[in-house]
């Protein structure tokens, strides 16, 4: 831990602000996710349980609560639902039998792909409202000052991930006429 430098004043107004911040950002957040997932009758911890899934190509329901920022028994009973909509199927490893897995069905991935062409920009307000520094600078904002507290608070492996899952979108997605789409990888042939 650093030596104390700071005011306890000055610890105060940037808690606050951070809390006030974040908490006003979340609910404009948190609204517009529940609008863009709602056609598919999931809720946040759901698309994100997917969204997890997806990205760790499987992973244990610790990983699924650590990376979805939720608790374990919450990570276990939406992941059930999930398996009960034919979405995620869970299994054990050999090698491991102590913990749960969880990974995308075919159904499941089809439902995340689904969402993410069916994605609106402008239907969500975070976007919106970072779009006049995209104008004035020429690209969004990296928030890497916001990503450096959550690493600090989280660790290296939560922002690995974090990390991992924007690449994937990267390489394995397009756009085309405003739609993105998973990139279809000829599987080649062996001779």
């Amino acid at each position: 831990m650093s030596e104390k430098y700071y005011s306890k004043k000055e610890a105060l107004l940037f808690s606050q602000r951070i809390a006030q911040l974040s908490k006003a950002l979340w609910k404009s957040i948190e609204k517009d996710w529940q609008q863009w997932i709602k056609p598919f009758d999931l809720n946040i911890n759901e698309h994100h349980i997917l969204w997890i899934a997806y990205h760790l190509h499987g992973a244990s329901i610790s990983d699924v609560a650590k990376f979805g920022v939720m608790h374990v028994s919450t990570a276990f009973n939406f992941s059930k639902k999930l398996e009960e909509r034919g979405l995620l199927k869970f299994s054990k490893k050999v090698d491991d039998k102590r913990n749960t897995y969880v990974e995308l069905t075919p159904e499941g991935e089809q439902i995340l792909l689904n969402l993410l062409e069916t994605y609106e920009p402008m239907g969500h307000a975070a976007f919106s409202g970072a779009l006049p520094l995209r104008d004035l600078y020429g690209k969004f904002p990296d928030i890497i000052e916001l990503m450096t507290i959550v690493r600090n608070i989280y660790g290296d492996d939560f922002m690995e991930i974090f990390e991992k899952s924007f690449r994937n979108v990267e390489n394995e997605f397009t756009e085309e006429n405003g739609t993105l789409s998973k990139i279809e990888k000829v599987e080649e042939e062996l001779a």
